[in-house]
């Protein structure tokens, strides 16, 4: 059975090549949202993993930021996997992100879909031997 991702991620570009390169996998069923409010009205208990990127502001000026969004996937649905995705190179997003949930930061930059896919890999595998 395919495990269902989210990316949450308003550069249209990057979350195309992402969702592109994540469809590849098999074990993946991969849907592609442009803010976090349309990802958080899918939510389901179904989901096995989302992928934010950390400003998610390109479309709607005002939408909640990845690190707002995954608080509220955690309060929801604790057992939601998380990688949080950003260009910030700053210390303090990847540290608060893995704070509030995330498993993974993973900087935006060309090795970040092998990244990504690997991650979710090693997540499954870890998964399958609880």
């Amino acid at each position: 059975m395919k495990k269902s991702v989210f990316i949450v991620d308003d550069d249209e570009m990057f979350s195309g090549l992402l969702e592109a390169h994540l469809s590849g996998n098999k074990l993946l069923q991969v849907n592609k949202f442009s803010t976090g409010e349309q990802a958080l009205n899918e939510l389901t208990n179904d989901l096995f993993a989302v992928i934010l990127d950390y400003n998610l502001d390109t479309v709607d000026k005002n939408a909640a930021n990845g690190l707002d969004i995954l608080k509220e996937i955690k309060k929801t649905f604790p057992d939601i996997h998380a990688i949080m995705l950003s260009a910030q190179t700053r210390y303090g997003v990847a540290a608060n992100s893995i704070k509030e949930g995330a498993e993974q930061y993973v900087m935006k930059d060309e090795a970040a879909f092998e990244k990504i896919n690997e991650i979710l890999n090693a997540i499954i595998k870890e998964n399958r031997r609880k």
